[in-house]
């Protein structure tokens, strides 16, 4: 279950403790945390996203996503675009906090952050669609080039190449690595001296920056 808390000017967001699958219900509670979070972001504040245990997502859950009717599976589909655009350009600088394994729709999380902080003994990073045979939306693989350097991306996608921390720092998918004791307090160090920011302009720089990946998204321009 998705809690948002605060830490000073810095919400965080737990995604929850179990395998933490992106469905229906969990892209609704994302969209309703988004909403708190802009409401409250007029002055200084970031965002930190996490989780609890093993996992930090384990993507898609596609047996649930195969119940669908078509009707619902396009608002899915559309809805869960526009929660990850939504935070590709959320007007506050964002740091995911990797505690553990983060496959496919996990990872694709993790990359709409701004920064990564991953976690140093244990969890991989992967888009494991290739092994999964799930397509990848248009959206979200302009995504993985708009965020990752070209070899990455393409040896991400094609391989379904599992990356450790130390692997993932030196491939460009995380910025730091921490150990589980000091994940979020490392995270929370690198976005509270962005916290102070004047946040129109961060709003302007984000909406620029990511343009043609929020449209892709589903995002109006900023």
């Amino acid at each position: 279950m998705i809690e948002l808390s605060r830490e000073g000017n810095v919400h965080v967001l737990d995604l929850g403790d179990d395998v933490n699958l992106i469905d229906p219900p969990f892209v609704a509670r994302l969209h309703e945390a988004l909403d708190r979070i802009e409401v409250a972001s007029d002055g200084p504040g970031a965002l930190v996203v996490t989780a609890r245990g093993k996992f930090f997502s384990n993507g898609l859950d596609v047996a649930a996503l195969m119940q669908l009717d078509p009707d619902a599976r396009r608002r899915f589909d559309r809805d869960v675009a526009l929660a990850f655009g939504r935070l590709v350009v959320l007007p506050v600088p964002t740091v995911a906090a990797v505690n553990g394994h983060a496959f496919a729709g996990g990872a694709v999380l993790a990359l709409c952050c701004d920064f990564r902080v991953q976690r140093a003994d244990r969890g991989w990073i992967c888009m494991s669609e290739v092994d999964a045979r799930v397509p990848i939306g248009v959206g979200v693989m302009a995504l993985l080039r708009a965020k990752l350097p070209a070899a990455t991306a393409r040896d991400a996608v094609l391989t379904g190449r599992r990356y450790a921390a130390a692997d993932a720092l030196a491939a460009g998918l995380a910025d730091v690595a921490a150990s589980e004791s000091e994940l979020v307090a490392t995270a929370l160090d690198i976005v509270r001296p962005l916290a102070e920011k004047d946040r129109a302009i961060f709003r302007t720089l984000k909406h620029t920056l990511w343009a043609d990946l929020a449209r892709g998204l589903g995002v109006a321009p900023g």
